[in-house]
């Protein structure tokens, strides 16, 4: 990745740095909490104790399941290291690790976004749900295998605006978890919360975001594209990417 030919301010940097900050530090805490809630029991335990998502798949088949599993560890891991993979001073100081951090970035979202969209098929929010979850899982994957083939085209800045686009949507998961408190507020605000089942204020918001947790990101990951000057959305590689990869297949 490249940082953009355009000379900020001090304090625009400063802020930048402070927000990133911010981000990398949800990102690892959520990951560490995604990933240790399912670790202290089987499905089936976890499951009568209506731990997170465990009641869901608890029943499910076996492929399901598995799927769970693997969406787990993997999706925790591209939000835990995708923070890093943006960090100036490592692609600055030591592109070796960036490069590491990259492939185990994007093997841990190819994984996540095939496991992701089997489970939308299982999932508990209904064609929403599926639509939804499975619309991001495929999106997932298609931004990060565009951010591939980007760099290794050597389109750097092409490369560096569909890794944000990809770790946008890895950051669904805050983004659903901040939604859920969200929309559970607003109908305790409404005065829904009397005499509600708490699970069913849970379902009514979880209801919204198979969609929430993922189209703000990526309109907010566009705009930051915009701001740095990066390539926008194309579904082709641009003309220089593909004279690039001409150039580099002739070598």
């Amino acid at each position: 990745m490249v940082t953009s030919s355009k000379i900020r301010p001090p304090s625009s940097r400063s802020g930048s740095r402070v927000s990133w900050t911010v981000i990398t530090l949800i990102s690892l805490a959520i990951a560490g909490y995604f990933v240790g809630q399912y670790a202290t029991g089987s499905l089936r335990d976890l499951g009568a104790e209506e731990v997170g998502l465990a009641s869901t798949y608890a029943n499910r088949p076996v492929v399901a399941q598995v799927a769970f599993y693997v969406h787990i560890v993997s999706a925790g891991l591209a939000l835990a290291v995708g923070p890093f993979s943006f960090a100036r001073m490592i692609r600055r100081r030591y592109l070796g690790l960036h490069r590491w951090i990259g492939r185990g970035y994007l093997i841990a979202v190819a994984l996540a976004a095939v496991s992701g969209f089997v489970m939308a098929f299982f999932n508990s929010a209904g064609f929403v749900g599926f639509f939804g979850f499975g619309t991001l899982a495929v999106l997932w994957g298609w931004t990060s295998y565009r951010g591939y083939r980007a760099v290794r085209a050597r389109d750097l800045a092409g490369h560096q605006a569909w890794m944000i686009r990809s770790f946008a949507l890895t950051f669904a998961a805050p983004t659903l978890r901040l939604w859920l408190g969200i929309l559970i507020g607003v109908q305790l605000l409404a005065g829904r919360g009397a005499g509600t089942d708490p699970d069913e204020l849970v379902r009514n918001a979880y209801a919204a975001v198979p969609f929430l947790c993922w189209l703000p990101n990526i309109v907010v990951a566009e705009l930051l594209i915009r701001r740095r000057n990066l390539p926008g959305l194309r579904f082709s590689p641009s003309p220089t990417a593909r004279r690039m990869s001409q150039a580099v297949a002739g070598a």
